[in-house]
């Protein structure tokens, strides 16, 4: 066996992956045999993988400069791509930057370089401007869902930073959009074509739910009772909308969380590790959730606003229905509203009569220590088992940032944990323990 695919197999174990599925292996030999590459397939089929594997075999392990730089077109999607290349456990130094975060944290988090560097348009195009670092050896470039980041308006970032890089050989395109027009600065002349997305979802169940009254926040909470207790994502058009709707939930006694572009970076990541770990099994958000954020097993996902655009619809059902996953898109819809062209019949779904969603078992505890306090999974979870005393099946998903951690527990437990983990010593340092 060469030592290439030794190297592959030790990087799937470690993802808990027992093969690649037909689209990666295929864009594995597109992108090493090709100097352009677009990669088209359809949300939560393992694009990231995909170019991370053949982009990574690549690497030179002498060079001391940043070789391949990520553009991502959200800080969520960014942040996912950097965790799941550390994940991969390759050896190769990898940091992400994006704004909403001090620069100065960027900066010496770089000193040391990195082999890659994943960040937002924004944040990377600044970083070249003020020569942060070295380009002379970026060789590669991906420029992923790259359509999003045009649809938002980083043209002129993303222009600048590509003519900022003197020395690429190889470049990556990847979406989840069929028939997008590749823009003219990105330099790509006869790129090769990985294209998944005609492959329908065969998973997927697209029902409607009629509400009598145009304000459809009751039937909204009866088709929460009727769909019970599973996760799932309610999308609205507008980030206002949101509000409401979590002020009525919370009245109802319905856990959830919040995700919209005007939270504050920090909320917005602590929404979606408490919907990862189980805290939260709804969250409500725009279509900023419709892509490149990293959540799993999503069951159901609810229009709670019909999308305005085709695309919308495509990316917000995207989120449900993922690698072979059963999964189901819910179209609230207004008795007298029309549908827009683009949503083919969908049969109406009879709601039933149902008890309140019962609440999660667990809440979330924040851990001030991280990776650079060379602070690991097993040091939290041997804390919490021997200072603690949990049981085994008591210790929910422990989640690890370069700074800090997040660990779900009982919330039966967790005043008590508080109360006894506080201001304890992992790795010789003294942390906070609190819930958030």
């Amino acid at each position: 066996m060469s030592s290439a695919l030794k190297n592959q197999k030790s990087i799937l174990s470690k993802l808990g992956i027992e093969q690649l599925n037909e689209m990666q292996e295929e864009a594995q030999l597109a992108i090493h045999s090709n100097t352009d590459v677009v990669l088209l397939s359809p949300t939560g089929t393992g694009k990231t993988l995909a170019f991370l594997l053949p982009i990574i075999a690549e690497l030179e392990k002498d060079n001391d400069e940043i070789q391949c730089l990520i553009i991502a077109p959200s800080r969520e999607l960014a942040i996912q791509i950097e965790q799941v290349a550390r994940e991969m456990g390759t050896g190769f130094k990898i940091n992400v930057v994006y704004g909403g975060r001090h620069f100065t944290k960027d900066k010496a988090e770089l000193k040391h370089r990195p082999a890659i560097l994943v960040g937002t348009p924004g944040r990377v195009a600044d970083h070249l401007r003020r020569d942060t670092f070295s380009a002379e050896k970026i060789t590669t470039l991906v420029l992923d869902e790259f359509d999003k980041s045009l649809e938002i308006g980083f043209e002129g970032e993303m222009t600048e930073l590509i003519e900022l890089l003197p020395n690429l050989n190889k470049k990556v395109l990847t979406s989840a959009t069929q028939g997008i027009d590749i823009p003219r600065f990105v330099g790509i002349r006869k790129p090769v074509y990985i294209d998944y997305l005609k492959q329908k979802i065969k998973k997927l169940e697209i029902k409607r739910i009629l509400s009598p009254s145009k304000d459809k926040l009751e039937t909204l909470v009866s088709a929460l009772c009727h769909i019970g207790n599973q996760p799932g994502i309610i999308f609205c058009n507008y980030k206002d909308s949101i509000q409401r709707v979590s002020d009525f939930l919370t009245h109802n006694k319905i856990s959830h969380g919040c995700f919209y572009g005007g939270m504050e970076q920090k909320d917005r990541e602590r929404a979606l590790i408490k919907f990862r770990n189980g805290t939260h099994q709804i969250i409500i958000a725009t279509d900023l959730a419709s892509r490149g954020i990293d959540v799993p097993e999503i069951k159901f996902i609810i229009h709670y606003h019909l999308p305005l655009r085709p695309q919308e619809f495509t990316h917000r059902n995207g989120r449900t229905a993922r690698m072979n996953k059963d999964g189901v898109a819910f179209v609230l819809q207004w008795e007298q509203e029309p549908l827009p062209d683009f949503i083919d019949y969908a049969p109406v779904e009879e709601i039933e009569v149902a008890e309140l969603p019962s609440p999660s078992i667990w809440t979330t505890l924040f851990i001030s220590g991280g990776r650079k306090d060379k602070i690991s999974k097993g040091d939290i979870a041997g804390l919490f088992f021997k200072q603690g005393n949990l049981e085994k099946g008591e210790l929910g998903t422990i989640e690890l940032k370069q700074d800090c951690a997040f660990v779900a527990v009982p919330k039966t437990k967790k005043d008590m944990l508080v109360k006894q983990l506080n201001n304890s010593k992992i790795k010789k340092r003294k942390v906070r323990i609190l819930e958030i």
